[in-house]
């Protein structure tokens, strides 16, 4: 959306998106050392498992320094219905974070956005980079595209995010109108959604009169319920679940300290959200149909990333 929304008091769903990727190992922490203090050890553990470099990438922001740093978010669609492959970025998020201004920025980058795949030779949806080179192409070609350094990475396959909804018990959404996607119907309303549900619920977009738009607001609302579920008592005796959940289905190279730097004192840079989208212009390119970007969006969206990541 071209109208930023600042939200302070309410902690909204794009900044439970950004607590849930980047923090949750952190969030489970607190709560369940309540618990019991084996808890620590085995979230520290996850943290560790979880970590995955880069190879070939400059060196990212320090985040020990304190300093503003960007995050490249994926969904993968890997294991879906079964595949083994390598798969495709379903989903693509930027979240850049500055602690001088207290404010992050997140913005929603159109799967189908046509650019060139860095280090692949073409130029086609940007949603193929990470099939075709997995973390680095994927961090190389939105980089180059948005026109500032991307300093880290986290990504969850879809078949996590179905295992991650099932590990708290199951999510309720608020549907705003009544549409079928793989076999499930979704009445208009509020709707408690297993895995397997939650899945079909924010794959549907070819009956969205906002279309993959739509669809991205469907994706950051469960993904604030899967956070708002983590972190209840019932979430948080379930914190093992949520483990395997992510241990088996995520990866960041994000080191363990940097995830709880961010998580405890990155904090009050999650006051203030500011809620982008990349916006094109859908066209059939070759028979294909892409988000053809415009120069001068193009122009406002870097500026305005430059500006939150000026030290």
């Amino acid at each position: 959306m071209e109208t930023r929304k600042k939200r302070k008091k309410k902690m909204s769903p794009l900044k439970k998106t950004v607590l849930i990727l980047l923090g949750v190992l952190v969030a489970l922490l607190i709560g369940a050392t309540a618990i019991a203090g084996k808890t620590y050890f085995d979230v520290k553990s996850t943290a560790n498992k979880v970590s995955k470099p880069v190879k070939g990438r400059p060196e990212g922001t320090n985040i020990k320094d304190g300093k503003p740093f960007s995050v490249l978010m994926l969904g993968i669609d890997t294991g879906e219905f079964g595949r083994s492959d390598v798969g495709r970025s379903d989903t693509l998020l930027v979240a850049t974070v500055n602690p001088n201004e207290k404010k992050t920025t997140l913005l929603s980058v159109p799967r189908d956005t046509r650019t060139e795949i860095v280090g692949h030779g073409t130029v086609e949806k940007v949603a193929h980079a990470y099939a075709y080179g997995q973390e680095k192409m994927a961090l190389d070609t939105v980089e180059k595209l948005l026109g500032v350094p991307l300093d880290h990475y986290v990504w969850i396959n879809m078949e996590g995010f179905e295992d991650l909804v099932n590990a708290v018990g199951g999510v309720e959404v608020n549907n705003k109108f009544e549409f079928k996607q793989d076999g499930h119907t979704f009445p208009k309303g509020k709707n408690k959604l297993n895995g397997d549900q939650a899945l079909a619920y924010t794959r549907m977009r070819y009956e969205d009169p906002n279309g993959d738009y739509g669809r991205q607001v469907r994706q950051q609302e469960v993904i604030a319920a899967i956070a708002d579920q983590a972190l209840t008592f019932n979430g948080v005796t379930k914190y093992k679940q949520i483990l395997k959940a992510i241990e088996d289905n995520m990866k960041t190279d994000l080191e363990p300290d940097e995830m709880f730097k961010i998580a405890m004192d990155y904090r009050e840079s999650f006051k203030t959200i500011d809620e982008e989208t990349l916006h094109g212009n859908g066209e059939m390119i070759d028979g294909l149909s892409y988000q053809v970007i415009p120069d001068e969006e193009l122009v406002r969206v870097q500026t305005l990333l430059k500006q939150q990541l000026a030290k």
